[in-house]
């Protein structure tokens, strides 16, 4: 994945991330493997701490249904 679309991905992930809920039409389980898909990039460290606030948001959400689907 190219630099211009990580920062894409990202940015959409913050922006959604912070604004979806437990009951949302989308099931938690595909943005968990959006936030995966981009972890897993080469991600430069303001990019890794930027997701890894996404993931502790996604995380609470998932906490919130009873899930256990961390990035650990």
């Amino acid at each position: 994945m190219n630099h211009r679309q990580i920062e894409t991905d990202i940015l959409h992930l913050e922006q959604v991330i912070g604004r979806i809920s437990a009951e949302d039409r989308i099931p938690l389980s595909y943005w968990r493997n959006r936030v995966d898909s981009v972890a897993s990039s080469a991600l430069v460290p303001a990019q890794q701490s930027r997701m890894q606030r996404i993931n502790d948001r996604l995380e609470q959400l998932e906490a919130s249904m009873g899930l256990n689907c961390s990035l650990a």
